[in-house]
């Protein structure tokens, strides 16, 4: 199934001119907390370069004047610890391809501050937020159409996501979970950092967070959701957009069946479903430059046998033509 859906993106891909990709970086207001770092990415007709790009190396026009009208865009969430630049390739793919991406870094819960890390209420506010700026206040917001917004998410990012599109979690089950399953990632993670999940942001257990759902999205690709199972199908059961969701068979931070097949198996209307052969958790991030590979082998890490950047060459095609599928058509 992943062949197929991939040859289907990359015929899409060959029936579009594909577009040199403009880039900026932006500080976004928050009213609730500390400014959000974004990176857009945006289809133009401008002469693109290669350009230094944190750790990578991006071929972009920055500050390129933005091609097109009526353009569809994509936010995304990045995991524990990330930043706005952990899917940079997906994005570039998705410019290239004619959607608007961006891209935040959020604040508390990122590679350079991590002081927020396991507080899940404030993610879901930060891409409402986020929407708002590029619909509203982005230098380019007239070239976007706002009935076409989709949205990709990686593990927290991924649980951002299913919040984002209307889930609403149960975080009072992650403590009996991690009694249970005491040696997972997340859950020694929760228990070495003394983190209570199910605090909301007055520090109070007793009162839940007031999720932020966000109607705008209409479509989202979610790949290997942190914390699924707290979403029970009654907590799923106010999502109606399609959903493109993905795991890695290997995945040693968020092991089968409790994350991405316990949200498949719960969700009311089933999404499009990829399970990646021999992938493990990191699979979905960009593939790794030789100096990030030096600074955080675990994250460049792959189980043995397992090609990365061949896998984002089925990866990055199959949400361009999920999103293109999906996504209300250009008027």
């Amino acid at each position: 199934m992943n062949i197929a859906i991939a040859a289907l993106g990359m015929m899409m891909l060959a029936a579009t001119p594909a577009f040199a990709v403009g880039f900026e970086q932006v500080v976004v207001s928050d009213p609730e907390g500390a400014p959000l770092e974004v990176g857009v990415w945006y289809p133009s007709e401008a002469p693109a370069s290669p350009q230094r790009f944190g750790l990578f190396m991006q071929t972009v026009t920055p500050g390129g004047a933005v091609a097109g009208r009526g353009l569809p865009l994509i936010v995304v969430s990045h995991g524990t610890g990330g930043s706005f630049e952990g899917h940079y390739d997906t994005a570039l793919a998705l410019a290239e391809a004619g959607f608007v991406v961006a891209a935040v870094t959020h604040t508390g819960d990122n590679y350079r501050d991590q002081s927020q890390v396991g507080r899940l209420y404030n993610r879901p506010r930060h891409i409402k937020v986020l929407i708002d700026y590029m619909l509203a206040s982005w230098q380019h917001h007239d070239t976007l159409d706002p009935s076409r917004i989709g949205m990709f998410g990686f593990s927290a990012g991924g649980f951002t996501a299913l919040v984002a599109i209307g889930g609403t979690p149960d975080l009072a089950t992650v403590g009996p979970y991690c009694a249970a399953h005491p040696d997972e990632w997340s859950c020694r993670m929760l228990r070495e950092r003394k983190i209570d999940v199910s605090a909301n942001p007055a520090g109070r257990a007793a009162v839940a967070p007031n999720w932020v759902h966000d109607p705008r999205i209409a479509a989202a690709v979610i790949a290997s959701p942190a914390v699924g199972y707290a979403f029970s199908a009654e907590a799923l059961s106010g999502i109606k957009i399609p959903i493109q969701l993905w795991r890695g068979d290997s995945d040693e931070i968020l092991p089968h069946p409790n994350y991405a097949q316990t949200v498949y198996d719960r969700l009311a209307v089933k999404p499009e479903y990829h399970v990646v052969p021999n992938a493990g958790h990191f699979a979905f991030l960009a593939p790794c430059s030789a100096s990030l590979a030096v600074m955080v082998p675990e994250i460049c890490h792959d189980p043995a046998g397992f090609d990365r950047a061949a896998f984002h060459q089925e990866l990055n095609p199959a949400v361009v033509a999920f999103f293109k599928a999906k996504l209300p058509p250009h008027p």
